[in-house]
């Protein structure tokens, strides 16, 4: 089988950077484009030189529906917006869609599904392997423990992410609500401020952090009398979710138009 030929969007950030260097250096893909928004200093660019590896011959524009059309994957950690304009680009050119991205607000998913009847969209707020292998084990920790534990997220970003709750934490508070059959919405508490009272049984509780160039800590603690549970996910390199990407979009390549997750590519809901 030929390489699959995938276009990195928002090229010339962190994300897109290491979603460049992840397509080159992975066997099975090849870079055939490179996205950045209109009016970017990037535009023109080689993506390989901006990525620190040398010329790849693929400079950056700012035309995805030309992309997308020549292609067979998009690898996509941009903005909500931006996102939901990809879906619909990639549906039209009925293509595997690898959404990273994250801060989606209530509401704004829906339009991921209309995509999904046409395009293989994977979506997940962290595309690491070993995050999603945690979420399952957080999911099958809260059923087994249950609400006599307390359940709280702790997690630690670098000082310019911009979202809070970060996608990580939201995914393992959902692992966690769907373990014990409840929805997170109804349990999640975000802020504690003041006099707040004894903590209710069974939410779930999210601390953020900001700091310095932290790539990502995450530790779901599970409290219970006498005794404490903690399963903890350290990213020290942001390339693990770039190559977690690259692997999703490959799986992808064959399915059925549809919305899928990471679990999904590990096969961890068999």
């Amino acid at each position: 089988m030929t390489d699959m030929r995938l276009v990195v969007v928002g090229a010339a950030g962190r994300m897109g950077q290491a979603l460049v260097r992840a397509v080159t250096a992975m066997d099975g893909v090849t870079l055939s484009a490179a996205i950045e928004r209109e009016g970017s200093a990037a535009l023109g660019h080689d993506a390989g030189e901006l990525a620190g590896l040398g010329p790849l011959g693929v400079r950056i524009t700012d035309d995805p529906l030309t992309a997308f059309a020549a292609s067979e994957g998009v690898l996509d950690f941009t903005t909500p917006k931006a996102s939901l304009w990809f879906a619909e680009l990639a549906a039209q050119a009925r293509i595997v869609h690898i959404i990273g991205t994250t801060g989606w607000v209530d509401g704004e998913l829906e339009p991921l599904k209309a995509a999904a009847r046409h395009a293989r969209l994977v979506k997940s707020g962290n595309m690491s392997l070993g995050v999603n292998l945690l979420a399952a084990l957080v999911r099958k920790a809260a059923a087994a423990l249950g609400p006599d534990f307390d359940l709280e997220i702790v997690e630690m970003h670098h000082r310019h992410k911009v979202d809070a709750p970060s996608g990580t934490a939201l995914l393992l508070g959902e692992a966690a609500a769907a373990g014990r059959g409840i929805a997170l919405a109804e349990h999640s508490v975000r802020v504690r401020d003041g006099h707040t009272g004894p903590r209710p049984a069974g939410d779930i509780g999210f601390a953020t952090l900001r700091g310095g160039s932290v790539v990502g800590d995450h530790t779901v603690i599970l409290a219970g009398d006498g005794e404490r549970v903690e399963l903890s996910h350290k990213a020290e390199d942001r390339q693990i979710f770039a190559r977690g990407a690259v692997k999703a979009a490959l799986w992808a390549r064959d399915k059925k138009p549809g919305l899928y997750s990471m679990a999904d590519v590990l096969g961890l809901n068999d």
